[in-house]
């Protein structure tokens, strides 16, 4: 029969909670250590997943200071700019 494929795709394995629970930290150095993710099932069903942690996501406020160029007074205008003869 063939083996079928595990719900979570990125998950290089299944494991059960109860082996979780007494091997938790050693699975987790693993995981950090070869970047992959593990999914812990309670009676075959998977309940959560343990994934490495990536790098701290840059906050998006204040991300794009700096970027913008102060061409001058954007609120007054030029009023014969908009009359009909110009």
């Amino acid at each position: 029969m063939p083996r079928r494929r595990p719900r979570y795709p990125t998950a290089d394995r299944r494991i059960a909670a109860g082996d979780f629970k007494q091997r938790c930290l050693q699975l987790m150095d693993e995981v950090a250590q070869h970047h992959t993710s593990l999914v812990i099932t309670k009676r075959g069903t998977p309940v959560a997943r343990l994934v490495p942690v990536d790098a701290e996501a840059a906050d998006p406020l204040g991300s794009m200071r700096g970027t913008i160029a102060y061409l001058g007074d954007i609120i007054a205008s030029d009023a014969d700019m908009w009359t009909e003869d110009a």
